[in-house]
């Protein structure tokens, strides 16, 4: 049987490492900065590993808005959403992840592009 991507992650515990760098790097891209600004980094942070950790076969405890409510109205631009991506695989490699899980998270979260680029 294989291993979930969730336990090659690291469990909760590498997934909230990878989540929190994450946030980290949103926070000083230029590209999106701006979008963060006045937010509860320290929610943010859970929301995100909470969200990771449902992904990747984790337990479902995430209780945020599904993709597209989330980002409706937001008109992020195709730019930004590749600065999200950026950021995620700066996170990844920081977090020493495989090559191969670094290509299922980032195919997984491109494949939530159309609802979030201008929405």
């Amino acid at each position: 049987m294989s291993t979930s991507l969730f336990e090659r992650l690291g469990g909760n515990a590498g997934i909230s490492a990878i989540a929190n760098d994450l946030v980290d790097n949103h926070l000083t891209n230029a590209a999106i900065k701006t979008r963060f600004a006045g937010s509860d980094i320290p929610a943010l942070k859970k929301t995100a590993a909470t969200f990771m950790i449902a992904g990747t076969g984790g337990e479902n405890a995430y209780k945020g808005k599904d993709m597209l409510s989330a980002h409706k109205g937001m008109n992020i631009s195709a730019l930004e959403f590749m600065a999200v991506l950026d950021d995620a695989l700066l996170a990844l490699t920081k977090n020493k992840v495989g090559q191969r899980e670094q290509e299922e998270v980032l195919f997984t979260l491109h494949s939530m592009r159309a609802d979030i680029v201008l929405v």
